[in-house]
């Protein structure tokens, strides 16, 4: 009896232990399966929490700080790109190291959050000055009549041409950024994105040595351009602007939303370009400026815009006629004949203004543009040395593949927490070019196919994990059953089997 008894306190023991084997199994089965729920809902997650920024900022930007002083400010180089930040009522300085001859461009893109508070009249002021405080250029940027918090650009420039009086000498420069707000702005920073672009002088023999803009020029409206249209998904930002050629493109858009999109102009070319907002389903009143348009050059330099208000029909708005680019615009006074100096990208940026939203809905709304190039691309200025960075100033026939490809596009800027270009359920009669796979994920958007692909890694290991688990719980379960009607357990392994085998 002594010798049974021993064996069952160790059968016992060893039951116990197995009992708690099953435990930890089954734990482990219900751990499994609680990861896998968490491995499958993962994109969905990801993407609903995920708040997208109103604006793609360039992915070679550098970041630096804006000083407060001339004698801390931080250098810009040529050709560069940079992430900064302003405050509420914020006057910042940024360093330039300039020759006596190439005339360089600082363009400043300021990004509001958007759930920021603007009013009409807030804004951006742009200047470059010498060492000396002299005033070479300014510009200034404002949110307008739209009040809704959107990108907004200006630039300035320090140029040494035979027109100029101040800034030729070689020698330090400064940027001065100024946020111009008024009390009822909200106070959070504003981001800031800043592009300086240098261009070269022309070689002697080739200087024109005008001091005027040309006179004669077409300004007559062409007919509109008509046929279907092509969908082509909006950027969120200038790095990342849809490439778009002569046609009827189609795109949405949702309230506080700005889609960009860059033209190729060449030397010698008129750019002519229409946004049209589609008619809506739901919805009453009036709002007096919803839509605004505005032209960049190639240098992100504001050349024009165009506004219209909105009542729920479909509703256009056109650029006035733009001259052909030429050198010698830049003499002008007024910016859309100054402006059109470059060949090049020109940016279109369409924003839908937030108050849309209230008497509409959140759409999306159809965007149709209509754009059209005319003219016959000629040679350009001959310049002495390169433009920084390279190439800004041309239009290749890369380029103007690019256009007819439709490169770009990234969308990730729909407010709302959504990705992609604004689709589905188009108050405004469109939907975005993003396309929805079967799995309810965006294909249009990377971030959310990379967790769908690491969830779906995650998931076939989890799911073999937990076929091993419930295998084995099964067996043992199996086993258990069995000794609760007198059979003794199997323990298989380092044990061996009972000793009254």
């Amino acid at each position: 009896m002594g010798r049974r008894t021993g064996w069952w306190r160790t059968e016992a023991r060893r039951a116990a232990g197995w009992h708690g084997v099953l435990r930890r199994g089954r734990a482990l089965a219900a751990a499994a399966g609680a990861a896998l729920c968490v491995t499958v809902a993962l994109p969905q997650t990801a993407t609903a929490a995920g708040t997208p920024t109103p604006y793609a900022f360039a992915e070679d930007a550098r970041t630096v700080k804006g000083a407060t002083g001339t004698t801390d400010a931080v250098r810009l180089e040529p050709g560069g790109t940079y992430r900064s930040a302003v405050r509420d009522g914020g006057k910042l300085y940024y360093r330039l190291e300039l020759d006596a001859t190439a005339d360089a461009y600082v363009s400043v893109t300021a990004v509001p959050g958007t759930a920021a508070t603007v009013t009409s009249s807030d804004g951006l002021k742009v200047s470059v000055q010498d060492a000396d405080s002299h005033t070479c250029s300014t510009g200034a940027a404002h949110f307008g009549a739209t009040q809704s918090p959107h990108p907004i650009a200006a630039w300035a420039s320090r140029e040494v041409g035979p027109d100029t009086y101040l800034c030729k000498q070689a020698g330090t420069y400064y940027v001065v950024v100024e946020r111009r707000t008024t009390p009822g702005s909200a106070p959070g920073d504003w981001d800031l994105e800043l592009d300086y672009v240098s261009e070269p002088a022309l070689k002697k023999a080739a200087g024109s040595g005008a001091t005027s803009a040309p006179e004669a020029w077409n300004s007559a409206s062409p007919q509109a351009l008509v046929g279907d249209a092509t969908r082509r998904a909006g950027g969120a930002g200038f790095a990342s602007a849809a490439a778009l050629g002569q046609g009827v493109w189609k795109d949405a858009v949702r309230p506080g939303q700005t889609l960009f999109y860059k033209v190729p102009v060449d030397w010698g070319q008129q750019l002519y370009a229409t946004a049209e907002t589609g008619s809506s389903t739901g919805g009453d009143g009036f709002v007096g400026t919803a839509l605004t348009m505005s032209l960049y050059n190639p240098v992100r330099g504001y050349v024009d815009d165009v506004g219209s208000g909105y009542s729920g029909d479909q509703t256009s708005a056109a650029l006035d006629p733009l001259p052909p680019v030429a050198y010698d615009n830049r003499h002008a006074v007024q910016n859309r004949v100054s402006g059109m100096r470059f060949a090049g990208w020109y940016y279109l940026a369409v924003h839908l203004g937030a108050p849309v939203a209230d008497k509409f809905g959140k759409g999306p709304f159809g965007l149709t543009l209509r754009v059209r190039v005319s003219g016959t691309a000629g040679s350009g200025p001959s310049y002495a040395g390169q433009a920084e960075p390279s190439g800004v100033f041309e239009v290749t026939r890369q380029d103007r593949e690019e256009a007819a490809a439709g490169a770009g596009g990234s969308t990730a800027n729909v407010p709302g927490g959504t990705t992609g270009s604004a689709s589905g359920g188009a108050t405004g009669g469109g939907t975005g070019a993003a396309e929805t796979g079967a799995d309810g994920a965006r294909t249009g958007d990377d971030g959310t196919m990379t967790l769908v692909a690491v969830g779906g890694i995650g998931t076939g290991s989890l799911l073999v994990l937990a076929l091993v688990v419930w295998t084995a719980v099964a067996r043992r379960r199996a086993v258990s059953d069995g000794a609760a009607m007198g059979a003794a357990p199997v323990v298989r392994g380092e044990y061996g089997p009972p000793r009254a085998w």
